[in-house]
């Protein structure tokens, strides 16, 4: 099992180019940065963790903008979008987004993506929460196109575009890998509908054992299973590699530069325990 770091990477805490070097000294495998473009000043839709929001979210740094200054300073770790909110995102500007940063990284991007949980965030930018999930599978196939098609078209009842031109393309062939975040059987039928990965909460055991053998039961092939914020825990780690998870990003709360890098050589310490046995 592979072993990566998890986090917000925020207005006020360790820089996005100082981060992606720091894990990368330390040997650890990915970052997974978050996204939200804005948190509403009014909601209603409750956070799925209980209680109220974290401050986190609402200082995030857009993700690709992230991948792209630690993709500069690296040479080695995947960089891993943990998730894009695809319903919130122009198809045509985030496959470029994407095929850029893969394209100055030597082709370590992957998308993760997912249909998220605020729904007046996702209102903001005219999406239905009702069709988000529909609207989610065309985006994912209109990117696909783009990426490896010349020229590209698509032509679905919410994303619809003739034949263009859109370049850079990927260096990753056929195309970046592609991860979807959910945990529900609509989540389990578009791994398989899309040939992706699941990126997956850290969720208890049994659960993500039950949807590792869903998915693995309706998919042609080993669906990879990437866990998203998971714990400094030995005893959980080896439970997640019991079920199949090929990567665990583990959680980094967003801090300042020395306090950040204290927090990872803990964690490096740690993965080294697990990897003795």
């Amino acid at each position: 099992m592979k072993f990566g770091i998890a986090t917000f990477v925020t207005d006020d805490a360790i820089g996005p180019a100082d981060l992606g070097r720091a894990i990368e000294e330390r040997g650890f495998d990915s970052l997974m940065v978050a996204e939200h473009t804005h948190i509403p000043a009014s909601r209603e839709t409750p956070y799925p963790g209980g209680g109220e929001l974290p401050s986190v979210y609402y200082k995030t740094l857009d993700p690709f903008v992230t991948h792209g200054a630690a993709a500069a300073v690296t040479e080695k770790i995947l960089l891993f979008t943990g998730i894009a909110l695809l319903i919130q995102r122009d198809p045509i500007t985030t496959a470029k987004e994407a095929a850029s940063v893969d394209l100055v990284s030597g082709g370590r991007f992957v998308l993760g993506v997912g249909a998220g949980w605020n729904l007046e965030e996702m209102r903001n930018h005219g999406t239905d929460p009702s069709t988000r999930g529909a609207l989610l599978d065309e985006r994912i196939e209109a990117i696909k196109a783009l990426w490896t098609r010349e020229p590209a078209e698509y032509h679905g009842e919410f994303v619809d575009f003739g034949p263009v031109h859109s370049r850079p393309k990927p260096v990753s062939k056929p195309h970046p890998p592609i991860y979807i975040g959910g945990n529900s059987a609509a989540t389990v039928r578009r791994v398989a509908q899309h040939d992706a990965g699941w990126i997956a909460n850290p969720l208890p055991v049994e659960q993500l054992a039950t949807r590792v053998a869903q998915m693995r039961d309706r998919a042609v092939r080993d669906v990879p299973v990437s866990v998203y914020g998971a714990p400094i825990d030995i005893d959980v780690w080896r439970a997640y590699a019991g079920v199949g998870v090929e990567r665990v990003g583990l959680f980094l709360p967003s801090k300042p530069r020395d306090e950040t890098l204290k927090l990872l050589d803990e964690f490096a310490a740690k993965v080294g325990d697990y990897a003795r046995g």
